[in-house]
């Protein structure tokens, strides 16, 4: 049986985890959006952030959630930077692990 991750990589395609959901979509209003992901446990060097395009308040939030994510030190980078293309392993918070000689 050919697994997902094996399928994408027939296709190209690159597969990923978002490890910090945004919650959005639930709509709970801005703060509870910048609190969530600015507070959130898994936030972290390499976290992918999840946003739906069409969340209520995401584009009045996402400004003050980048300044807040720059202030505690992290870089906004494209997906494409962050992508292992070859040789590594997902952690339990959906982060590319290069492999080591050990792995």
């Amino acid at each position: 049986m050919v697994t997902n991750l094996e399928k994408s990589r027939i296709l190209t395609a690159f597969t990923f985890v978002s490890g910090v959901d945004s919650l959005d979509w639930k709509e709970h209003g801005a703060e509870a959006e910048i609190n969530q992901v600015l507070n959130h446990k898994h936030l972290g060097n390499g976290s992918i952030i999840l946003f739906h395009n069409d969340a209520k308040y995401t584009p009045q939030v996402l400004d003050t959630i980048l300044k807040g994510l720059k202030e505690k030190g992290f870089e906004i980078v494209p997906i494409s930077e962050m992508i292992h293309r070859d040789n590594f392993e997902m952690d339990h918070e959906g982060r590319q692990i290069p492999k080591t000689a050990e792995s």
